[in-house]
């Protein structure tokens, strides 16, 4: 029995980010979730979390790289407010992973986080963050920088299936982990961190080491595809025709080209990606 009726509850705006390099092999930054958190306790996913009205690309447009509101919503699908996804993206990465995608203001260089001082610096720049994502404005324009929006790329949609206690209709990004930083998980909501390839993700999926969502699994699968960062990054640039998700009769999310696509159910999971060109 559920103390909240599926019906009532409402679909938040949300974002996530899949940091990716090369470690030699094509990898992909996951974290593992609380157990006792409400929404995905004890899943593996990437960092990401709701859109915040602080994420206005009223306030970031100024100091977003390459990426004006207008160009992001028309990806999206909409009329405006699509750079507030890129910046919600950026923000949960650094509160949830520590990683800030973003520039010196100055030359355009890209941020580093490195040394003891600055690593406690940014640290103290997170926790502020974490405990109030308001300040996030605040702690770029105390460093001089510009999110780094133009080197992400928008490349799926997912809204959460009627049931759980929190539904999302989250937008999936993509970007290339910068050189001269380290990923952390923050310990409170994510309790565990791990560079993977996406091979070795299902892998662990198939011997029921690791719990992943049906979008998160989906979007390794796609991964899986590409041999490089290079070729992911060249083939989310393309901004390819989105590809519509369906079930098959085992419950699992396929996309054209899969087996029982065609005899696949369109109503259960609702959502699509546009990752397909290999460079």
């Amino acid at each position: 029995m559920t103390d909240f009726d599926p019906q009532e509850v409402p679909i938040r705006a949300a974002a996530t980010v899949m940091l990716i390099d090369d470690r030699p092999d094509l990898q992909v930054f996951m974290m593992e979730r609380n157990a006792n958190t409400i929404f995905a306790g004890g899943m593996w996913v990437f960092p990401g979390g709701a859109v915040d009205p602080t994420d206005d690309p009223s306030i970031f447009e100024s100091i977003s790289t390459h990426r004006p509101d207008a160009d992001a919503s028309a990806l999206m699908g909409l009329d405006h407010g699509g750079l507030a996804y890129y910046v919600a993206a950026i923000r949960e990465a650094f509160e949830e992973a520590g990683v800030l995608l973003a520039l010196n203001k100055n030359d355009h260089t890209p941020l580093e986080i490195e040394g003891d001082q600055t690593q406690l610096r940014f640290d103290q720049h997170r926790d502020i963050v974490n405990r109030n994502g308001k300040e996030f404005i605040n702690v770029v324009n105390k460093e001089n920088l510009i999110l780094d929006a133009g080197q992400m790329h928008y490349v799926a949609r997912w809204v959460t299936p009627l049931g759980p206690p929190r539904r999302f209709d989250a937008r999936f990004f993509i970007s290339r982990m910068p050189s001269n930083q380290q990923p952390r998980h923050d310990d409170d909501e994510l309790i565990h961190s791990e560079w993977l390839s996406p091979k070795t993700i299902l892998e662990r999926f198939d011997n029921e080491e690791m719990v992943l969502m049906s979008p998160t699994l989906r979007m390794i699968k796609c991964l899986a595809k590409f041999d490089s960062a290079d070729q992911v990054i060249n083939a989310a640039a393309s901004n390819f025709t989105d590809e519509r998700a369906r079930v098959n009769s085992k419950g699992i999310i396929v996309l054209p080209g899969d087996k029982e696509y065609d005899t696949g159910d369109e109503t259960v999971e609702t959502g699509w990606v546009r990752l397909r060109p290999i460079a």
